[in-house]
């Protein structure tokens, strides 16, 4: 049975442990986003947690560069679609651990190491809608800061977003369980199927 759950930031333990894959989430609160340059520089840097001006420890972190728009009040959000999660497999596990991430947000999945770090550490894959970035975009009510805007410029600098009701699902949980894994086994069950007719 499909569950939909009401999620605020910053996420707690007992809120990841009673998420599902299958369920889906309407987030609430502040998330930061994070692509390749901001991973590579989390891992391979190490910057004191009190360099980056907001509290990772139970955010989500959203595999997105959005397009953003310069205004007299701030910078608000164009375009917010997810990219492809396993461009930063190589750094996840150690980006989680370190920083008490509790939920990592994209879409198409991630790999094993990712999926051992979940379990090790409380934390989930939220995958989120592709194709819809003007609409996610919508979601976001509110640019509360940026990191390192002018070394990585602003698709790959993180950014912190206070959302509303943004809309996510599940697929990979703490207990193990891996929809795009899932996914994977049956199609290639079935391709066996079909080359031995």
């Amino acid at each position: 049975m499909v569950r939909t759950v009401s999620l605020r930031t910053p996420l707690t333990t007992e809120d990841v442990l009673s998420l599902k894959a299958g369920d889906i989430v309407s987030i609430s609160g502040s998330m930061v986003t994070g692509r390749d340059r901001v991973h590579k520089f989390l891992v391979e840097q190490r910057p004191p947690k009190e360099d980056i001006p907001f509290d990772l420890a139970g955010t989500i972190l959203y595999h997105c560069g959005p397009l953003m728009k310069k205004g007299q009040e701030g910078y608000s959000a164009v375009s917010a679609g997810p990219t492809t999660s396993m461009r930063v497999e190589m750094y996840e596990a150690d980006v989680i651990g370190r920083y008490k991430i509790k939920g990592v947000m994209g879409k198409g999945g991630m790999g094993e190491r990712t999926r051992q770090a979940l379990k090790e550490n409380a934390c989930v894959y939220f995958h989120a809608i592709g194709g819809a970035a003007v609409y996610l975009a919508d979601r976001i009510k509110k640019t509360l800061g940026v990191w390192r805007l002018e070394e990585f410029g602003p698709t790959e600098a993180m950014w912190c977003f206070e959302v509303e009701d943004f809309p996510a699902i599940v697929t990979m949980d703490v207990h193990g369980n891996d929809m795009h894994k899932g996914i994977e086994d049956l199609s290639a069950q079935r391709f066996l199927e079909l080359i031995r007719k």
